[in-house]
């Protein structure tokens, strides 16, 4: 039927992220908004799954790959690392830099294209395959979806949860995230981590660096974040963004590691 392997799919993601007009941005003196995207798979029928169905993780609105795709059996998912300049721009306090705010919307018009595309080269394989956020199906109730890229990220082997949520990879938290289902079997990635945040090192950096003071050392207030960046789009609109917490800090751009000295910040 196909004989698609995960090296090919990941090929396929980073011809397209190097060669689409979408990641330049020409106004911006033709700034390029995403390096090479990770890609990892993950068996459909994974227990984690089941878990991000758990009120405290997710919560039971959250469908199982089977529910979004008959005869599901992987899920690739895949991290988009924004480029150093628009990192770079961005380690400033206060409102977020404008490079930042095209990486968060045309960034996402960029994210969704790339989905689209990899679709294209999927079905072409012979294997059916949907993007669950971009389906009609897809839903967001009390700042919770239906189906949570960062959470399914997780599952994959992509990375693990930072103090402010954010996934930390193998090229740090700042960036966007996608998944695509699909009914054949990818060979699913290992896991080098076990715990949900076995990559943050707690140094409370993204604390300080919180605008709107959304994040204490018991994690981030969802709610106040979401509030700031609606007055974020109501100043800049069609953008916006912050991402504060995810620039001038050591998971920028990589995994941190904990230093023979304390990290952690006084208060």
């Amino acid at each position: 039927m196909t004989g698609i392997t995960l090296q090919g799919i990941r090929d396929a993601a980073h011809d397209f992220t190097r060669n689409s007009p979408m990641n330049t941005i020409a106004e911006l003196d033709s700034l390029q908004l995403f390096d090479a995207p990770l890609i990892a798979a993950a068996d459909a029928f994974d227990p984690l799954f089941t878990k991000l169905k758990e009120k405290e993780v997710v919560g039971p609105q959250h469908l199982m790959p089977q529910e979004w795709l008959e005869g599901a059996k992987s899920v690739i998912s895949y991290f988009l690392p924004l480029t150093k300049r628009v990192r770079e721009a961005n380690r400033n306090l206060g409102v977020a830099a404008r490079e930042w705010m095209y990486g968060r919307y045309e960034g996402e018009q960029f994210n969704n294209s790339l989905s689209n595309y990899l679709v294209e080269f999927l079905e072409s394989a012979g294997m059916r395959a949907l993007v669950p956020v971009m389906d009609s199906r897809f839903s967001v109730a009390n700042r919770r979806s239906n189906w949570s890229e960062r959470h399914v990220a997780f599952v994959a082997g992509l990375g693990t949860f930072s103090l402010n949520r954010s996934l930390i990879t193998t090229h740090g938290s700042a960036g966007r995230i996608g998944s695509i289902i699909v009914d054949v079997i990818i060979d699913p990635t290992e896991r080098q981590y076990t715990a949900i945040d076995e990559h943050c090192i707690k140094c409370g950096a993204c604390i300080l660096r919180c605008p709107p003071l959304a994040i204490n050392e018991q994690g981030k207030d969802n709610a106040v974040c979401s509030d700031y960046l609606d007055r974020v789009l109501a100043r800049y609109r069609p953008r916006y963004g912050c991402g504060k917490c995810q620039t001038a800090v050591p998971c920028e751009a990589r995994i941190p590691r904990v230093q023979a000295s304390s990290m952690s910040v006084n208060r």
